[in-house]
């Protein structure tokens, strides 16, 4: 249990630095990521692809991290608040014009032999949408 809270702890500094390699480090070959409202992707290279996507149009920082572990270590979840930037218009979302917005979130992981073996992230997107949308109409 307690190695699994510190994979996840390892795995949001890594993203709060920006450190893309360190997060990719921590994931299965085959890992699942299924996306918030989106579908299932599977495979560290879609992962990274995913990465790139994500960080060409945000820039978040994730605050008031807390990990929990079941006992046997092999499920984990973790609820925080996303701090971020809309820097680039993303595929099929408004318009980007350096909107802030302060989100929660939460994911569920799965952890095998010592890496993360799936990512479910769960925010709310109607919510983000009303917050970038209000920089459109001011």
């Amino acid at each position: 249990m307690n190695d699994t809270i510190d994979l996840i702890r390892r795995y949001y500094a890594a993203f709060n630095r920006g450190d893309w390699k360190g997060m990719l480090d921590l994931l299965d070959e085959n890992v699942h990521h299924d996306v918030n409202q989106g579908g299932r992707e599977t495979g560290r290279d879609r992962f990274a692809a995913f990465l790139e996507r994500m960080n060409t149009s945000y820039s978040e920082e994730l605050k008031n991290v807390v990990i929990m572990a079941n006992e046997a270590g092999d499920r984990a979840a973790a609820e925080y608040v996303v701090h971020g930037e809309y820097k680039a218009t993303d595929d099929g979302l408004p318009l980007a014009q350096g909107q802030s917005y302060v989100l929660p979130g939460g994911a569920f992981f799965e952890v095998r032999n010592g890496r993360i073996a799936r990512v479910t992230n769960y925010y709310n997107l109607e919510d983000w949408l009303a917050q970038v949308r209000r920089v459109e109409v001011d």
